[in-house]
């Protein structure tokens, strides 16, 4: 089972992915798509779209965990969040890839144990939990491997129940 993991932006969209054999993570890996700032906000979703299409083509992930909305104190940032986010949904409704969504605590709270979690004890729990050293990559790249492990983390107690 590949799990997908995917942390949205319009400037830097996280995306993890987990190789999964037997209810084990056998492999482990992550990037950003980096998006241009400076781009009108439709080429920008469509840049969104069209790499998110790349990755899971190349990944065929049999189901992919996207982060929600956080909801911060500006307005204008949580409706183009929210437009990434219908970018990157569309892009994996197309292949009929099964979604699940989490919230930014639900993640911290299954990778860390914290829902307050900081980013840094995120990518420093991502990195223990996998055995992995993940050099010169954004948090974006990170968050969305722990977007990716809590989806691994809710399969393995769905099973075991």
């Amino acid at each position: 089972m590949i799990i997908l993991g995917i942390d949205p932006g319009s400037h830097f969209c996280g995306y993890g992915v987990l190789q999964v054999e037997n209810r084990k993570i056998v492999a482990a890996g992550c990037d950003v798509i980096k998006i241009n700032p400076k781009l009108p906000l439709p080429e920008r979703l469509f840049k969104i779209y069209i790499e998110m299409k790349k990755i899971i083509a190349e990944y065929k992930p049999d189901i992919a965990a996207v982060e929600t909305i956080f909801y911060g104190k500006n307005i204008k940032s949580a409706f183009t969040l929210g437009h990434a986010r219908g970018a990157i949904l569309l892009s994996l409704a197309e292949r009929e890839i099964e979604i699940k969504e989490f919230s930014p605590r639900e993640v911290k709270k299954s990778v860390v144990g914290n829902g307050n979690a900081s980013k840094e004890q995120v990518e420093y729990m991502v990195q223990k939990m996998l055995n992995i050293k993940i050099k010169s990559k954004s948090m974006d790249a990170t968050d969305a491997l722990a977007i990716a492990l809590c989806q691994f983390n809710k399969d393995k107690l769905r099973v075991k129940k």
